[in-house]
């Protein structure tokens, strides 16, 4: 099964059923990859859903990925610091790294550094470059 980590702004956008994107939740609904997290990813994932959406919202969206068989718990001991216009964005650089994710996919602007980084080589994804991977169709 494929790796891949996702940043909270796209989760938001993946999760609502009216989402162009809503497929690659429903990908990993249906254990087609790999969603891969770290205790940090998850509290931020809560904490901005409850802020945009609702806490119980949150909550049953972080319940369901703490729960689903596909869900890769990663504790990274590395802290890369590739990100430096966002630093708090690095949760997922790492994060990625460790779990050696096929695709962290994310719209930030922040993210585009990955890009001509030689070290680590980071397969960074839009939503839209993602929706054309065999793991969605």
């Amino acid at each position: 099964m494929r790796p891949v980590v996702i940043d909270t702004n796209c989760l938001l956008q993946i999760i609502s059923r009216k989402s162009p994107y809503r497929p690659i939740w429903d990908a990993f609904l249906s254990g087609r990859y790999q969603l891969c997290v770290s205790n940090e990813i998850l509290d931020e994932y809560q904490e901005v859903m409850e802020q945009q959406i609702t806490p119980t919202v949150a909550e049953n969206v972080v319940l369901l990925i703490l729960n689903k068989k596909n869900t890769l718990f990663v504790d990274p001991h590395f802290r890369m610091g590739l990100i430096t216009a966002d630093p708090d964005d690095n949760k997922f650089v790492d994060c990625a790294f460790a779990a050696g994710a096929d695709y962290l996919v994310s719209e930030d602007s922040h993210f585009e550094v990955l890009r001509t980084t030689p070290f680590p080589q980071l397969n960074l994804v839009t939503l839209d470059e993602f929706m054309r991977t065999r793991l969605i169709r």
